[in-house]
């Protein structure tokens, strides 16, 4: 084989929440031929807490990279055929170290870690009317325990070691990303520290319009900038792994959060195309092209990429479901109505409809666009004659009706319809589902052919990158290289108004289901406002109490 053929591979490192995985893809046609996964501990402390340990991720990732390794050289490859190296992460999840140790001071906070509600008070009561959108036009986000600002500022808050290390100035903090990219690039021994732009943009620390960290959300979540990693593009060199692994002297060359990573997997390249994953949860993103478009329906905006130091950053709008895959879960674990998930489409296809029965998975609230916290999950519409053949069908027809409540924000904020769906996801293996999906919201649905599209997508980045130099990645191509890309497409089998009768029905269902949980007002928020109150100057105080006592006895 010759070296000139041999030298056209990309690595890539896609570090998920309940896995690690190292996948190499042969150019030009982004074959996947290797690849190995490693599963992480979930560590869960308390209800609504979920964390990972960053040394058995990064470990984890030098493994899956031996493993992969090793199968090229059988099929007669050599590692230095491997020409760039591309990240995929979970967005979100938070990691604090010693920058000159390079020891963890705790635990990374996942993504869907839900502790720091009590933080998000305390940063509400100090903003005009409690607002939880006060942010949003500087970062594109709501306050929400989902971003990593919040994770901070409770680890500074609640980790004798983390508040130390920042009072030091010895206290480095990033995603999931900037850890792996600075322990692989050196760590403690001069490691890039860096991050990209669609990982900031998820911090709700960056400017969404500068792309830079904004002094004034770095100040209101008590984060210092130097704690924090230079904001790169997606794809550009930032260094080369040093490290003793393997991967020895190989460039990384992209960087990208993996539901955009998804995103330019899918070729939703063009303003106007968007994507859906299906997985425990959803993940939907609308390509905006350049244009930043601040969401008045309660979606958040993004980056979508930036494909270079000098390219335009590419914004997109997300919507995400927090139950989907879980609802299944749920149905086999809980209720044991099915045995095997896999059974879900099976059951739910042996009935017509539901019966007109609605289940509405607000197991911990319900995500865009409506944002309700205290809303609880519901079956609406049953009678004698509903089996569980229908709470089956139920919940693949709830996944959809949030899929479609996004779609419909994302209309309202661009005034753009959409024309197709690209799908992706383990959940997408369900033809009943892309069916349904596709029947209830109107429009096409095209599932990739494609296993695992956030790591193509990190490989056509980093083949790309300036200094790599392997592949163009353009937006009117659809194929790869010239290698054209497959779908499998469901067309709508409804009429509007059958559809729109039964979104009308999905709405009075959510309605139903909002106001259960009634929450307390935290204990954040008193102190606060005690604060507050005690920042009142003694005499005022006690003159304006005597004329209201006054005032009281006149009447």
């Amino acid at each position: 084989m010759a070296s000139l053929e041999r030298s056209k591979l990309i690595g890539v490192i896609d570090a998920g929440t309940n896995s690690v995985r190292f996948v190499i893809f042969k150019l030009p046609e982004f074959e996947e031929i290797a690849s190995h996964q490693i599963r992480i501990t979930q560590i869960v402390p308390r209800d609504g807490w979920t964390e990972h340990n960053p040394v058995e991720v990064l470990e984890a990732v030098r493994l899956c990279a031996v493993e992969a390794c090793h199968q090229v050289e059988k099929l007669g490859f050599l590692v230095k055929d491997i020409a760039a190296i591309g990240i995929t992460n979970q967005r979100e999840t938070t990691v604090v170290w010693d920058k000159n140790t390079g020891e963890p001071l705790y635990n990374a906070i996942v993504w869907n870690d839900i502790r720091t509600d009590k933080t998000v008070d305390r940063v509400l009561a100090r903003l005009p009317e409690q607002n939880h959108n006060h942010f949003r036009a500087l970062s594109g986000l709501p306050i929400s325990p989902y971003f990593s600002a919040l994770k901070l500022n409770w680890l500074k808050d609640n980790v004798v070691a983390v508040r130390k290390a920042c009072r030091e100035r010895r206290c480095y903090a990033g995603t999931i990303d900037t850890w792996l990219v600075w322990n692989l690039t050196g760590g403690p021994q001069g490691g890039a520290f860096v991050t990209d732009v669609t990982n900031a943009s998820r911090t709700l620390l960056m400017n969404i319009e500068t792309l830079h960290w904004d002094p004034l959300l770095t100040k209101t979540f008590s984060v210092h900038p130097d704690m924090l990693p230079e904001i790169r593009s997606s794809s550009e060199i930032y260094g080369k792994v040093k490290d003793s692994s393997v991967l020895d002297g190989i460039p990384i060359s992209a960087i990208l959060g993996n539901q955009q990573a998804s995103l330019v997997g899918q070729r939703c390249l063009k303003e106007g195309q968007a994507k859906n994953t299906y997985r425990k949860g959803c993940f939907l993103l609308y390509n905006t092209g350049t244009r930043c478009v601040q969401s008045t329906h309660g979606l958040v905006t993004t980056v979508a990429y930036q494909m270079g130091r000098n390219a335009p950053p590419i914004y997109a709008l997300e919507g995400s479901v927090a139950v989907a895959g879980v609802a299944m879960n749920w149905l086999r674990d809980n209720l044991k109505i099915i045995k095997d998930i896999k059974d879900s489409e099976e059951i739910a296809g042996s009935v017509s409809s539901t019966g007109d029965v609605y289940f509405v998975p607000a197991f911990t609230g319900l995500y865009a666009p409506y944002w309700r916290k205290d809303a609880r999950g519901i079956f609406c519409g049953l009678t004698s004659f509903t089996t569980k053949h229908h709470f089956v069908r139920a919940a693949l027809e709830a996944v959809c009706f949030q899929t479609r409540d996004i779609i419909e924000a994302m209309k309202k904020d661009c005034g753009i319809n959409l024309n197709k769906l690209h799908t992706d996801g383990i959940m997408a293996s369900n033809s009943l589902l892309m069916q349904l999906q596709a029947d209830l919201s109107g429009i096409p649905v095209l599932r990739t052919e494609v296993h695992e599209p956030a790591a193509l997508g990190t490989a056509m980045a980093a083949a790309q990158a300036n200094g790599v130099d392997l592949y163009k990645l353009e937006a009117e191509i659809r194929g790869y290289a010239g290698v054209q890309s497959h779908h499998e497409t469901f067309l709508p089998t409804t009429t509007e108004e059958e559809r729109n009768a039964r979104y009308t029905k999905w709405k009075m269902a959510v309605q139903r289901s909002l106001g259960w949980a009634v929450s307390k007002k935290s204990e954040a928020m008193t102190d606060e406002r005690y604060s507050l109150l005690a920042s009142i100057p003694a005499g005022l105080f006690l003159a304006t109490t005597f004329l209201m006592l006054v005032h009281s006895q006149r009447r």
